[in-house]
C-alpha cells in the first residue's frame, strides 16, 4: 500500500502564491516567474507515490526543489496547490487540508524527520534528546528512557548515553539523531541530506547502518541526496528533480540504462555500475546462444555444453566441471572453484557476479523457473564496465 501519495503538488513561496500558479499555468518558466513576481517555484506539479517499506531517494542539483518536496511531506512547508497524502491507520489523511490539530498528530505519531546539522539539543543529554521526542507524546520518564535506550543501543551508543552533544563525533552525533527518528516509532522517516556533513568514511558507515537498521525495522523513508552512489545504493527507488519538477523516477537500474533526458544523463555518466546493474541487464540472453537440438553452448573459450530439461539444467559430458546452485544469502564463496559452474538468478548484483566468474573462470547460468535465459562471460563485464548496457528485459 502507498504510505505517501502526491498528486499534482505545487509549492510556491511568496505571498502571490496565486499569480505565480496562474503563470505556472500559462506556460512561465520557474526563472521568468521570479523576475516578473518575486515568487519563487519550489515544486512544479510532482506526482509521486512512496510504497510502505520503501526508501525513495529525492535527488537534484541546488534548488531543484528536492528539500521543498519534503518539508511538504510534513508541513514544514505550506501546499499551494494539488494534494499530498499520508497513510494513517487504514485511512489517508490529505495534508492540504487538514487542520492544526491534525497536523500535530501526524507530526508527533506519524511523520519523523533527520535532519543534516544533527538539530541537537546542546543542554541535553544523550538519552534525553533521544527521549526528547517521546517526552512531547505525553510517555513518562521511566517509559521514554527504556525505549530511548533500546535505540541507543541499536545504533551502538549505549556507553554515551550521559554524554552531551558536543562530547560526541559529527558521525555519533548523526547516530544520536537517527535513534531519535526511530525511537518516535513513527511509519514515515524524512531524511534531508543527512549525512552530507560528514567524512566520507563515515558517511559510507551510517548508510550501511541505515540499510541494516531498514531490514528490521522496514520503515518508508523518503531521503534527500545529492550524492548519485549513494541514492544508488540506498535507495528502491530515486526521483530527480530539476526546477521544481519531477523528470524521473524509477528503480535504480531503470534510471542508469534508460535514463529520460540529457539532464539524468548527465547525473548518472560517472556513477559505478558495479552498485547497481543486475545479471539479466548484463547477460548474453539464451536466444543468442549457439544451440545444436536441446543442447545450448553456453562459453565459446572453452567447449562447455548444458542441455535444458523440462525443469533444469546438465551438464553435457563433462567430468571435471559439476554445477553449483548460488544462493547469496546461503552460499559459501569459498565451494567456487575453478571446476564449478554458477547457476544464479538473473536478479544477481554484478559485483557478486565477478566475484563468482574470478574464482572459477567458468560462464554464470542465469536461470529462473528453472530454465536458463541467459549467461555471463567476460565479454558482457567488459561491456558493463565500459558503459554498453542492454536494455532492460521483463523478468
Amino acid at each position: 500500500m502507498d504510505a505517501i501519495t502526491i498528486k499534482n503538488l505545487d509549492v510556491v513561496f511568496g505571498d502571490k502564491p496565486q499569480l505565480a500558479l496562474e503563470l505556472l499555468d500559462n506556460g512561465k518558466t520557474r526563472q521568468e516567474i521570479i523576475d516578473e513576481t518575486a515568487q519563487v517555484v519550489g515544486v512544479d506539479n510532482v506526482s509521486l507515490t512512496v510504497k510502505e517499506g520503501e526508501i525513495c531517494v529525492l535527488m537534484g542539483l541546488s534548488g531543484s526543489g528536492k528539500s521543498s518536496l519534503l518539508r511538504a511531506v510534513n508541513g514544514l512547508n505550506e501546499i499551494s496547490r494539488g494534494a499530498l497524502e499520508l497513510k494513517d491507520g487504514d485511512e489517508k489523511v490529505d495534508l492540504a487540508n487538514c487542520d492544526d490539530e491534525t497536523l500535530r498528530r501526524l507530526r508527533t505519531h506519524r511523520v519523523s524527520m533527520v535532519f543534516q546539522k544533527f538539530a541537537l539539543m546542546p543542554w541535553l543529554t544523550v538519552l534525553d534528546n533521544v527521549a526528547f521526542g517521546l517526552e512531547l507524546q505525553g510517555m513518562g520518564k521511566s517509559e521514554r528512557q527504556s525505549k530511548a535506550r533500546e535505540q541507543l543501543e541499536m545504533v551502538g551508543l549505549s556507553e554515551w548515553e550521559s554524554k552531551y552533544p558536543h562530547e560526541l563525533s559529527g558521525g555519533m552525533q548523526q547516530r544520536v539523531g537517527l535513534a531519535r527518528a526511530f525511537a518516535m516509532d513513527t511509519d514515515i522517516l524524512l531524511m534531508d541530506e543527512p549525512f552530507s556533513a560528514l567524512d566520507p568514511l563515515i558517511r559510507t558507515q551510517l548508510q550501511d547502518e541505515l540499510i541494516m537498521l531498514q531490514e528490521k525495522l522496514n520503515k518508508t523513508i523518503l531521503f534527500v541526496s545529492h550524492d548519485l552512489d549513494e541514492a544508488l545504493k540506498i535507495g528502491n527507488n530515486i526521483a530527480i528533480m530539476e526546477s521544481g519538477r519531477l523528470i524521473q523516477h524509477g528503480k535504480p537500474e531503470e534510471i542508469i540504462l534508460t535514463p529520460e533526458n540529457d539532464y539524468v544523463r548527465d547525473f548518472v555518466a560517472h556513477t559505478n555500475p558495479l552498485n547497481v546493474l543486475k545479471g539479466r541487464s548484463l547477460m548474453q540472453p539464451v536466444s543468442e546462444l549457439t544451440k545444436e537440438q536441446s543442447q545450448l553452448q553456453v562459453c565459446t573459450a572453452q567447449p562447455v555444453w548444458v542441455e535444458q530439461t523440462s525443469d533444469q539444467l546438465r551438464l553435457v559430458e563433462s567430468d571435471e566441471l559439476t554445477l553449483i546452485e548460488w544462493d547469496c544469502e546461503t552460499s559459501r564463496i569459498e565451494d567456487v572453484t575453478s571446476s564449478t559452474v554458477v547457476v544464479a538468478s538473473p536478479d544477481i548484483g554484478m559485483r557478486e557476479a565477478i566475484e563468482l566468474k574470478q574464482r572459477s573462470g567458468q560462464p554464470i547460468l542465469l536461470v529462473e523457473d528453472g530454465n536458463l535465459v541467459g549467461v555471463l562471460n567476460d565479454s558482457e563485464f567488459y561491456d558493463a564496465l565500459l558503459g554498453n548496457y542492454n536494455a532492460p528485459q521483463a523478468a
